[in-house]
């Protein structure tokens, strides 16, 4: 490397070490700078070695002033309309003093990795209001479409005031126990019209829903619409019943209508009622907190024992192996483990 290309260099570490210092950082996000914010969620996001001690440091800064908001997340198929609804009911929450933040996981892409990151292109409105943040985040490998960072960045847009967190997923019907453990109330978006309305639902999430959405009831499309709900209605009465007392019911909703938004507040406003009664809120939260140290702690711990010298190369060796039908998957396995134990385990 040349002299001034190696100055360059230099001066661009130099550059952006002092943007993402994190104690400025932190700073900059109790004060509601938004700039900061979209930094700080950027560090955490970071896949750098070097960027790792400085988010853990900003995260540690932060959550002492995290936990004031309703943490909500949403989720439904491709086309169920999710980023329409998030933008309508975003602005009925502004209308009620509130600030909201969207952390919306782009569907990122198998064969580049790289996402489409349109969600302040498809909520023109709310990107434009002081009350709002979005912050749209490729989904990565993550599980569920929930992108690597989402939970810590929760915490900063806590940090940073937000009274409404809404974390959108993108819907691929693979898991959504990630946003689930990560949410205090989760909406279910659904079509009506689509032929038989419980056909490729599965259990699982219908179950996780604290409240379902029939989407685009409007028009022509709103006696469907309310035929859906009525299934769907009919559907949540066969699941047994919540052990936070909450009873989740099925509506259907038009975007386009602000009566429709303030009926989905006020049944997430009950919810929130209801459950720091009977304490189920608070029990919730501790048990997702437990979820994301085990969490956490396995990726660490996987994390380091792939950074380990040799290791990946060993694992080429099986795979390639595997690949030439040399090894199963169990014992390719079983070997990779047995080496790990006797020659890498310290």
């Amino acid at each position: 490397m040349k002299g001034d290309q190696l100055e360059n260099w230099l001066n661009s570490r130099k550059k952006r070490k002092e943007l993402y210092d994190p104690q400025k950082l932190f700073e900059g996000i109790r004060a509601g700078d938004r700039h900061a914010l979209a930094r700080g969620i950027t560090l955490l996001e970071s896949r750098r070695k070097e960027d790792a001690e400085a988010a853990a440091h900003l995260v540690r800064e932060c959550l002492p002033f995290s936990g004031n908001s309703i943490r909500i997340g949403i989720t439904g198929v491709p086309g169920v309309g999710k980023s329409t609804f998030i933008e309508s009911f975003g602005l009925e929450l502004i209308e009620r003093k509130k600030k909201v933040a969207v952390l919306a996981i782009d569907p990122s892409s198998e064969k580049t990795g790289g996402s489409i990151l349109g969600d302040k292109t498809r909520m023109e409105q709310l990107s434009l209001r002081k009350e709002a943040f979005i912050r749209p985040s490729p989904a990565g490998d993550s599980l569920g479409g929930v992108a690597r960072k989402t939970r810590e960045s929760i915490f900063l847009c806590e940090a940073a005031g937000f009274d409404a967190i809404i974390v959108e997923t993108v819907g691929v019907g693979q898991s959504e126990t990630s946003v689930h453990s990560m949410v205090d109330f989760f909406l279910l978006l659904m079509l009506s019209g689509a032929g038989d309305e419980l056909q490729g639902i599965k259990r699982g999430i219908m179950e996780m829903a604290d409240l379902l959405l029939v989407t685009k009831a409007d028009g022509e499309n709103e006696k469907t619409a309310e035929k859906a709900r009525r299934t769907y209605q009919n559907a949540l009465h066969l699941f047994p019943p919540n052990s936070n007392k909450w009873t989740a019911e099925s509506m259907k909703v038009s975007a386009f209508r602000s009566e429709d938004m303030s009926a989905v507040w006020e049944k997430i406003d009950e919810f929130c009622k209801l459950t720091t009664e009977n304490l189920s809120f608070s029990h919730n939260r501790k048990k997702q907190d437990l979820y994301w140290f085990r969490e956490s702690l396995k990726e660490m711990i996987l994390g380091h024992i792939y950074g380990m010298e040799g290791f990946q190369e060993r694992m080429n060796e099986l795979e390639a192996m595997l690949g030439a039908g040399q090894l199963s998957s169990f014992g390719a396995a079983e070997e990779m483990f047995k080496e790990f134990i006797l020659k890498w385990r310290r």
